[in-house]
């Protein structure tokens, strides 16, 4: 079964850029496949949370394909390298190390404090939303609705509200989640509870889990909700019981409530009732500040000078800024060399070169829909017309080879649109380039006044 798994893994290595494939894809591991799950080590976290994001979609959807069935992950990490907390898509199985005699509520990591997230003009608000319901849970900040880009800190200070309310009421029962990992269990406990209807209800204890149990409740990417209604309706109903029992909700998602295409209604205006805060892209200032911290954190001997032009050249997020430091420090290790301007200046060129950086979805979306002359809600929404589908199809190529994000990041900055529908979309423009000339034009055309931004 190994076997299978490496002719997944060639089947994309075609479309990865050289330097991504050698530093990102190749280093992962199989241990083993076995009863549906997939073993895989990872030389530590970071790599295994950007092959997750950038890799692990299109490798699952070609196994899929060849085996004609799913497969579950299990990650191991060779070693737990410590990052700066401000990345997103923290693993549940987390735990952090608390007060004597006080440990942390299993799922709040350590690393993701109020004291190791840097402050700046574009996330002040969003720190102090969260500094206040942190210290007044349950009150009129409910829920804290915590929105932004990929690896801008939404996760950082959802844990961080976490600790705080733990370091104050450390009697209190702390839940956290992803949605992604509400909604599976939701689905296994309705499954298993069909199979074993004669049991002790599992649906009772999993509403239990939610409602009964928790005096605050985090949870994290929110929109994986969209378009799924039996999980809506359950969230709904696990919501109303929390708020009407002053319990304290914080929800992270990529987008402003009213934007949640693919959400009910009800769960929008529901979202909405307490504060809503905008996590935004750190300017230069909040970028050098966050490369200066990681250094300290990961005893780096970093100079100004180096860590400015590290944050001149990563503009993107705090993910990208991390995976530059990991270059440096991995680079100098292996050459002996030390990190001064000159060294990160080789090292960055390489980088810029591979990863074109200062693009987001949402730019590529506003300059596709401008080209068309369509409306941007039109672009993201369900609309199948050849005038909007077409564009639509482009921007999803575009934002895949320009911003790197993955597949399901791409689909739901398109109204929540499945993964598939965006390989799809990729494919299907990839494949045109090579036959329509006009279409070369435009996109080369579109890609041109991205860069010149």
């Amino acid at each position: 079964m190994i076997e299978l798994w490496g002719e997944a893994v060639r089947s994309i290595e075609g479309r990865v850029n050289p330097a991504n494939r050698d530093q990102w894809l190749r280093p992962i591991e199989c241990l083993g496949i076995s009863e549906g799950r997939i073993h895989l080590r990872a030389p530590n976290r970071f790599h295994k949370e950007w092959f997750e994001d950038n890799f692990l979609p299109s490798i699952l959807d070609n196994l899929r394909e060849r085996a004609q069935r799913t497969f579950a992950v299990e990650f191991q990490v060779a070693e737990e390298a410590p990052m700066l907390g401000t990345s997103e898509d923290v693993a549940s199985e987390s735990v952090g190390e608390g007060p004597p005699g006080r440990p942390t509520p299993g799922g709040l990591d350590s690393r993701y404090t109020f004291e190791t997230f840097v402050v700046g003009a574009r996330n002040q608000f969003g720190h102090a939303a969260a500094s206040m319901v942190a210290n007044s849970p349950g009150s009129k900040y409910n829920p804290l609705f915590l929105y932004g880009g990929v690896g801008l800190g939404k996760t950082h200070l959802l844990h961080a509200i976490g600790h705080e309310i733990h370091r104050q009421h450390s009697d209190w029962r702390i839940t956290v989640v992803t949605c992604e990992q509400f909604v599976t269990h939701f689905i296994r406990s309705m499954l298993n509870q069909r199979k074993q209807p004669s049991s002790i209800s599992l649906m009772e204890e999993f509403r239990a889990c939610y409602r009964e149990t928790p005096d605050v409740l985090l949870v994290d990417d929110i929109q994986f909700l969209c378009n799924k209604d039996s999980s809506q309706d359950e969230f709904f109903h696990t919501f109303n019981a929390l708020h009407l029992a002053q319990k304290q909700i914080v929800l992270t998602s990529d987008r402003l409530p009213a934007e949640l295409r693919g959400v009910e209604e009800r769960l929008q205006s529901r979202f909405a009732w307490g504060l809503i805060a905008e996590i935004g892209h750190p300017d230069l200032e909040t970028r050098v500040a966050i490369v200066k911290r990681k250094a300290e954190i990961e005893k780096m001997a970093l100079s100004d000078e180096v860590a400015l032009a590290i944050a001149s050249v990563i503009r993107s997020n705090v993910r990208e800024l991390e995976g530059a430091m990991l270059q440096l420090s991995a680079r100098s290790s292996i050459t002996g060399r030390t990190i001064d301007r000159e060294f990160a200046e080789e090292v960055l060129k390489d980088l810029a070169s591979a990863t074109p950086q200062g693009f987001s979805v949402e730019a590529i979306q506003r300059e596709v829909a401008n080209h068309f002359d369509i409306k941007l809600h039109d672009l993201r929404g369900p609309k199948r017309h050849q005038s909007v589908a077409r564009p639509r199809m482009i921007a999803m190529y575009l934002a895949r080879k320009l911003t790197g994000s993955s597949f399901p990041e791409i689909g739901s900055r398109f109204g929540g649109k499945d993964h598939s529908t965006v390989i799809s979309a990729v494919k299907k423009i990839d494949g045109l380039l090579a036959q329509d000339a006009n279409l070369r034009s435009v996109v080369a055309m579109l890609e041109s006044h991205l860069r010149q931004r």
